[in-house]
């Protein structure tokens, strides 16, 4: 860990990416509660966390070429200063629909984000040491989402939604001022061919994850993971509420503590497991997570004492972040370079779709067969994708793992 902190460009990127995602995290927290005080309505609230999945889905084939064709720093550098832009109308605390308007926005541009983002880090710490390098970002992750999470609500119960946009805007710009300055990269990708049109280089990198037989496999057991994750979405709200009795402030501490053991894992994959096949590290961690699902589930036949729910959910943030390490280091290792960021924008649009297939699945059937049957079925489906990543891979040895020219003295 210390190794790749040392880094130049990994330790400036890693840095940066906290203080993005701390900026995302207060809107994130913020904008679905305003919503609902100026209006409400449940309703009206999941169409805001609707407008945060369909541009990952709806923007896939141009986010992943761009993130292939342009500089990759200089695109993420593009998105926070976009990002500021699109959100100086909020701090006026404007109308709901300008609150939509400017969520699609910016949804719109962190699906650019995103992909370059993952792409560059194989440039600037090798893929060698791309899962060690994806466990920091998760600890960044979690750190970020407590950090920004808390400061979302904390101000918008202060001062409004201005004061959020005030913080918002200023822990931006500490990003984009990460960002603005070239990186060093150690290592860079091949040369890319001639320019192919937008569409016809996405549904290359589209063939990838069906053509590489690693991926096929990692993409069947994401559809799982993610299709998991939008049922729980949907009956976690249920289960606290209803099953445990108890409020929406229990609700937000039993999500709240889950990056606990979100950051716990993510110094463990930058460390300990840095060796780890990222196979492995997702098939053992959802297989984990499933299991753990199922026994906080079935607890409340037992006890709903909401002290022993914390501890559980804080430990089930562990083997979430290390599903999401090993999906990335997968991909990252298994693709070409010059067709990574748009794999993994087809990568993140699919688990957008699946989480709200999910999620829409959940919601629809939870009212005839009570949240008990759901629940279950979502630990069980955790369960299924993990052994299906685990099972023996016949013919896997000559599938490459795609190595990046050394480039001392390339800056991006």
């Amino acid at each position: 860990m210390n190794r790749l902190l040392g880094v130049p460009g990994f330790a400036r990127l890693w840095v940066a990416a906290f203080f993005g995602e701390t900026a995302e995290w207060m809107l994130q927290v913020a904008l679905p509660v305003y919503v609902f005080q100026r209006t409400g309505s449940a309703a009206t609230t999941a169409l805001s966390i609707v407008l945060g999945l369909l541009p990952a889905v709806l923007l896939s084939p141009v986010a992943g070429v761009v993130a292939d064709r342009w500089n990759r720093r200089a695109v993420l550098f593009g998105v926070c200063v976009g990002l500021a832009v699109v959100a100086l109308p909020l701090v006026a605390e404007p109308g709901v629909s300008v609150v939509y308007a400017v969520m699609a926005a910016q949804a719109a541009l962190a699906s650019v984000f995103e992909p370059a983002r993952n792409a560059l880090v194989p440039e600037l710490v090798g893929v060698a040491d791309v899962t060690a390098a994806n466990g920091l970002m998760s600890v960044n992750g979690s750190v970020a989402r407590l950090a920004g999470g808390w400061a979302g609500g904390a101000l918008l119960g202060f001062g409004g939604l201005a004061d959020v946009m005030i913080g918002y805007l200023a822990v931006l710009a500490v990003a984009a001022a990460l960002l603005a300055k070239p990186f060093r990269r150690v290592a860079a990708p091949a040369a890319s061919p001639a320019r192919e049109p937008v569409v016809r280089a996405w549904l290359d990198g589209l063939r990838e994850l069906t053509r590489n037989r690693r991926l096929r496999r990692t993409g069947l057991a994401l559809v799982f993971t993610s299709l998991a994750q939008g049922m729980f979405l949907v009956l976690f709200v249920v289960y606290v509420l209803d099953v445990l009795g108890g409020s929406e402030a229990d609700a937000g501490l039993l999500r709240g503590v889950q990056a606990i053991g979100g950051l716990v894992a993510g110094f463990a994959v930058a460390t300990v497991a840095r060796r780890v096949a990222p196979a492995a590290l997702l098939g053992w961690g959802s297989v984990v997570l499933g299991l753990l699902s199922a026994v906080i589930w079935n607890l409340s036949l037992v006890t709903t004492a909401l002290g022993l729910y914390a501890g559980l959910f804080a430990l089930a943030g562990a083997p979430g972040v290390v599903v999401g390490a090993g999906v990335l280091s997968e991909i990252q290792s298994a693709v070409a370079p010059e067709r990574a960021g748009r794999v993994l924008s087809t990568t993140f649009a699919a688990v957008a779709t699946c989480t709200t297939a999910g999620a829409l699945l959940a919601g629809a059937l939870v009212a005839t067969t009570g949240p008990a049957v759901l629940l279950n079925v979502q630990a069980g489906v955790y369960v299924l994708a993990g052994v299906l990543m685990l099972l023996p891979r016949r013919g896997w040895t000559r599938q490459p793992v795609w190595r990046y020219r050394a480039a001392p003295s390339l800056k991006s």
